[in-house]
């Protein structure tokens, strides 16, 4: 079961919405940081008032990835639509009260995004978007933070998210010793990218808390 949300991250939320206008918080931290549960627990302390929408529909299919000589190196920022990613951030901050805007989502069972499968309705007061790249500074990504009304960076224990990486990539077919070469060439030079970006974010978050 997910942890639930710490009192100060609840107060901090309900700041955030005071004015009755719609927010967008992004949620950042390297891979295994716990970016899900967050957005799992703000769900549940805001049922009814927010929709989650991650970054990582935003991947590119396998088959162009591996058009463009990327596959080996999936979750790297070039592998995904950033582009695509902040025009969908930028329709949500404009979001028509007639209009329903839907979002891709990744899933993880098939290792592709599906497209429209999320939806977001006008009158979803805070919006959830977690993702690797939210406060990097290089072409598109560049313009996500501007889009954002917060951004909160997520520490967590390092050898607890060594070992979370290291189940979730066995989980999804990798063996052992594939899935430690996997986080020592690709998850964890992005996690090193990522927290470079760190004294950027607005909120420094402990996740699980203790």
């Amino acid at each position: 079961m997910n942890p639930p949300l710490p009192d100060d991250l609840r107060h901090a939320l309900a700041t955030l919405l005071a004015d009755g206008q719609r927010r967008l918080i992004g949620l950042v931290g390297p891979p295994g940081a716990g970016k899900s549960t967050l957005s799992a627990a703000i769900l549940a302390a805001l049922p009814g008032q927010a929709q989650v929408v991650p970054m990582d529909g935003y991947h590119l299919a396998q088959r162009e990835l591996e058009r463009l000589g990327r596959a080996h190196r999936k979750g790297a920022p070039d592998t995904f639509d950033s582009a695509g990613y902040v025009a969908l951030l930028r329709r949500l901050r404009e979001q028509r009260a007639d209009e329903t805007v839907y979002a891709p989502e990744f899933r993880r069972e098939i290792e592709e995004p599906i497209a429209n499968a999320i939806p977001v309705f006008a009158d979803t007061p805070l919006i959830v978007t977690e993702g690797n790249y939210l406060l990097l500074d290089d072409g598109p990504w560049a313009q996500v933070r501007g889009l954002l009304d917060e951004v909160w960076y997520i520490d967590t224990d390092e050898a607890a998210r060594g070992a979370w990486l290291l189940a979730r990539h066995m989980h999804h077919g990798r063996s052992a010793e594939a899935a430690a070469a996997w986080i020592a060439g690709t998850d964890e030079p992005n996690a090193r990218l990522i927290a470079a970006g760190k004294a950027r974010a607005d909120r420094q978050v402990r996740w699980p808390p203790a």
